[in-house]
């Protein structure tokens, strides 16, 4: 049986949220949850190591690599196999050129179909690197496995128009055992049980909602096992406040504040508020932001207003006739703000006999 892990986009250098109070934290995190994966294998060793590319979140110093490259040595029963990505495309005076990897290590430096045999194992590994930061061209899709049973690995990374299109389908059918995917951040596969993104090891922006972690997976005589590991350290996730006619500035930080105890103080959260307020409401976002770890806030809250009331009180007025040039049709979310937030400024300065 042969037992590998599988993960992608661990983006060390960057630093997500720069100017928030976390940012510093954050990227060390990411170092750290990195380390933390190394550690796990040192303790309960794996055959083999997958990393699918933007290992770095750009163009690693030489420093990083030794970092990297000393972590790799204290795994030597695991093979390790890596690529260089969209962020971390070697360039003309890239670090990654002639790097002196550990002898555990391999790194596919070259912009082509690279294949490395482990015959103790049955495996065949194949991989490249960017020396570009997008790659249009469907590279994979003519790729096909050595002519040889076995267990036969494809480290791949794209999957857009501007980084490698990738065909699971065909790539699949063309004899590859695994396809370990890596650039798109959210982990899912394109086929199940064949072709999986490990999604990022750490979520890197706002975006990337939900859990993060990599991919443990076994061969055993022609079968695949996959599971996912979720193994960050922290999640951003998307925080919905629902407002009402009675809604205070203090009642919304109270609320948000026992929704954040409940889904984890640590994680890092999109605050999306919605729902009909009072009028005379006035959030503050900024107060809202001191609640915790919140990097947005999102009013997509409308005030509590009777439409049909202030058209009939205010008709021939500028007011009315603001309030019945929305009437009796969809509106779509800008022009539903366009609608609150004019209404609001003719109310508030009594413009009424215009």
């Amino acid at each position: 049986m042969v037992r590998f892990i599988h993960l992608a986009d661990v983006h060390l250098g960057a630093a997500p949220d720069r100017g928030c109070p976390w940012s510093h934290a954050r990227e060390e995190e990411i170092w750290e949850t990195f380390r933390r994966v190394i550690a796990s294998i040192s303790r309960d060793p794996v055959d083999l190591l997958f990393i699918a590319g933007d290992l770095f979140h750009r163009q690693p110093l030489l420093r990083e690599l030794k970092e990297v490259n000393y972590l790799f040595s204290t795994i030597p029963e695991t093979r390790v196999f890596l690529m260089a990505g969209n962020h971390d495309y070697i360039k003309n005076d890239s670090f990654y050129q002639g790097f002196a990897w550990e002898p555990n290590v391999t790194f596919f430096e070259d912009e082509a179909k690279t294949c490395v045999r482990i015959p103790e194992l049955d495996t065949f590994v194949y991989g490249m690197s960017y020396h570009r930061q997008m790659i249009r061209e469907n590279l994979y899709d003519s790729w096909t496995p050595e002519e040889e049973d076995g267990f036969h690995v494809l480290l791949a990374h794209g999957g857009d128009g501007e980084h490698i299109p990738i065909d699971a389908r065909r790539l699949a059918a063309a004899g590859f055992s695994y396809l370990a995917l890596g650039h798109i951040h959210k982990p899912h596969a394109l086929l199940r049980g064949k072709a999986v993104y490990a999604g990022a090891l750490e979520p890197i922006d706002r975006n990337d909602t939900g859990k993060h972690g990599y991919v443990e997976g076994s061969w055993d005589r022609g079968k695949l096992r996959l599971k996912f590991i979720p193994f960050a350290s922290r999640s951003y996730e998307n925080l919905v406040l629902s407002l009402n006619e009675e809604s205070t500035q203090y009642s919304l930080e109270e609320m948000a504040k026992n929704s954040i105890l409940k889904k984890g103080g640590q994680n890092i959260y999109r605050l999306v508020l919605q729902g009909s307020r009072p009028p005379e409401l006035v959030l503050l976002t900024e107060r809202l932001k001191r609640i915790g770890n919140i990097s947005e806030v999102l009013d997509e809250s409308v005030p509590a207003y009777d439409l049909e009331e202030l058209e009939r009180r205010f008709r021939g007025t500028l007011i009315g006739d603001y309030i019945g040039h929305f009437s009796g049709r969809d509106l779509s979310l800008v022009e539903e703000k366009a609608l609150y937030h004019g209404l609001q400024a003719l109310l508030e300065t009594g413009i009424i006999n215009q």
